[in-house]
């Protein structure tokens, strides 16, 4: 396992859209542990592999407070449902914060690092989040879908009013 370079904006391979895996692998499997490395050691939420320089579709979300890892591999989303209006940010966008409209429920099929395909539910934060990761194996970034940039200090005194 290691941490490997995030890519920043601009870089091409953040708008490619990605290669379906077909081989669930030992690359794959070390892919998968260093993408989660180097999403805990960026202090991020998520992570897609382009922002690794792998364009593949592999993107890993992880809320914490002890919930379970969600790897997704080829992921497709199959319903989708209501909408909300929250501030976004991305590893490979240092500071810079926007908020974006997504929907607020997801039902997503993908595979896990085994290649077992599996069905999975969100909302709210999480569904975003998941949206989020899944727009980057399509080449889609979230400053595409931003409706009003936000600057850090307008964050920190919402985080202090909270």
């Amino acid at each position: 396992m290691a941490i490997r370079q995030v890519i920043t904006h601009p870089n091409e391979l953040l708008t490619t859209k990605c290669k379906e895996v077909v081989n669930f692998d030992k690359k794959l499997t070390t892919l998968l542990d260093d993408m989660y490395d180097t999403m805990i050691a960026s202090d991020g939420i998520g992570i897609a592999a382009p922002q690794v320089g792998e364009t593949i579709q592999v993107a890993i979300v992880d809320l914490g407070e002890g919930q379970e890892v969600i790897e997704l591999i080829n992921p497709v989303v199959v319903e989708i449902s209501g909408s909300e209006i929250e501030v976004e940010g991305c590893l490979s966008f240092p500071d810079i914060y926007g908020e974006v409209e997504r929907p607020f429920h997801v039902k997503v099929e993908a595979q896990d690092r085994d290649g077992s395909l599996y069905e999975l539910e969100a909302e709210d934060y999480e569904a975003r989040a998941i949206l989020h990761e899944i727009d980057h194996l399509h080449g889609v970034l979230f400053t595409t879908k931003v409706i009003r940039y936000v600057e850090l200090e307008e964050l920190e005194q919402e985080e202090v009013m909270e």
